[in-house]
């Protein structure tokens, strides 16, 4: 009814047209059927209702502030320590080249936890974030190889003139390995030189107490107790001669020789020297030289230690061989090499890499029996380092030892 009363004037309008049309003459089923086609399109075709477009309200974008953070990141890429820049929750937003060298490659945006395990560092960080005050602890990481670190956290903070606060937190590395490498180093020394002194000097005074008191009038007794004591002397004035070296070397080390010596005359000269103590241990030394001259840079007189240390230790620890074979090697394009071979027991396989360290032996009475006082191949090595060259050990049990000074 209510589209009736909307409809009202279009459907009179359609009566009309039609009665007009049958008073024409038209057919009157015809005009019936468009008068009903009319009447049912004005009732049930709704207008389409046109609604006014809504605007739905643009809220405006928050205003972003400026961030200090690459400026921060781009002054400690610089740096060749490690560095990280953490955030207030303890996320790492950036680390340096020598952090990703030293630690491996962290994901930013991650918990610094995610990297670093270490129970103290972490508390350093959370104490640090609470209080907003450094601190520095030592760390130490075992893989892939042990390092010693100050580890320090300190808060890095931003004021604008808007009274705005920007805070990070600045975690750095200090690498003290070598530091305390250096320091074991020193305490071992003392330690074991020490322990080397103590002995020929405790006999040195029994001997000596006893020659004032009960072998007073024994001149048998003082004979044999007096060279006894030389020998320990002499044991005593080789041990500081050693330290003696060790140190001169040690002060000059970073300065390469640039004298050039030819080697053949010179393992000619060690062999000669040699000879008396081959003679008494029952070993013979045989040189294997090439033609001509074979020439290195380095310092003659401790070319000559060297070569006198390996060869003269050839003799009294391979003396079961009975020979010991010195090769002088110069391919062409190739390193200039002395070798010494000997026949002996060998070296256990477990004692190898530590030949060189300061008063190691691989058996201490056999060492001590054959007058050694431990510093022989750390001498070596530091005058091969300071001639930039290397000392290659191969040493097989049963068969043998062979020592190899590649220059």
């Amino acid at each position: 009814m209510a589209r009736i009363r909307r409809e009202r004037p279009v459907l009179l309008a359609t009566l009309l047209s039609a009665l007009v049309a049958l008073a024409a003459g038209m057919n009157k089923w015809i005009v019936f059927a468009l008068l009903l086609v009319m009447i049912v399109t004005s009732l049930f075709n709704e207008a389409p209702v046109i609604r006014p477009d809504v605007v739905e309200p643009v809220e405006p974008e928050p205003e972003v502030l400026p961030s200090r953070l690459p400026e921060v990141s781009a002054t400690l890429a610089g740096l060749d320590i490690p560095v990280m820049v953490l955030s207030e929750d303890a996320s790492v937003l950036f680390q340096n080249r020598a952090a990703e060298k030293a630690f491996g490659e962290a994901t930013l945006g991650s918990h610094i936890s995610a990297r670093l395990r270490s129970p103290g560092v972490l508390d350093m960080v959370r104490e640090t974030i609470a209080t907003n005050a450094p601190n520095q602890i030592e760390h130490s990481e075992r893989l892939p190889s042990e390092r010693v670190y100050i580890v320090r956290s300190a808060p890095v903070e931003f004021k604008d003139d808007d009274g705005r606060n920007e805070r990070y937190y600045i975690l750095s590395f200090r690498d003290i390995s070598e530091v305390r490498r250096i320091d074991r180093m020193r305490s071992d020394f003392v330690a074991n030189a020490s322990h080397e002194l103590r002995t020929p000097l405790a006999s040195l005074r029994g001997f000596i107490e006893t020659i004032q008191g009960p072998a007073k009038n024994d001149q048998k007794a003082q004979a044999r107790f007096l060279g006894i004591m030389f020998d320990q002397t002499t044991r005593m004035s080789r041990l500081v001669d050693d330290l003696l070296s060790l140190s001169r070397l040690e002060l000059k080390s970073h300065i390469a020789p640039d004298e050039k010596v030819d080697l053949v005359p010179l393992l000619g000269h060690v062999r000669d020297s040699l000879l008396p103590l081959a003679r008494d241990v029952g070993v013979s030394i045989n040189l294997h030289l090439p033609e001509g001259k074979v020439e290195v840079l380095g310092d003659r007189d401790e070319l000559v230690q060297v070569f006198e240390n390996l060869m003269e230790n050839a003799c009294k620890y391979g003396q079961e061989g009975e020979i010991v074979d010195v090769w002088l090697k110069n391919g062409s394009g190739q390193p200039v090499e002395v070798s010494v071979v000997d026949k002996g027991p060998g070296i256990p396989a477990e004692h190898v890499p530590r030949l060189t360290e300061r008063f190691y032996r691989v058996s201490i009475e056999d060492s001590r029996s054959k007058k050694g006082t431990g510093l022989g191949l750390a001498i070596v090595k530091h005058i091969l380092t300071r001639h930039r060259a290397r000392l290659i050990v191969k040493s097989e049990v049963g068969k043998g030892t062979e020592f190899t000074v590649r220059f």
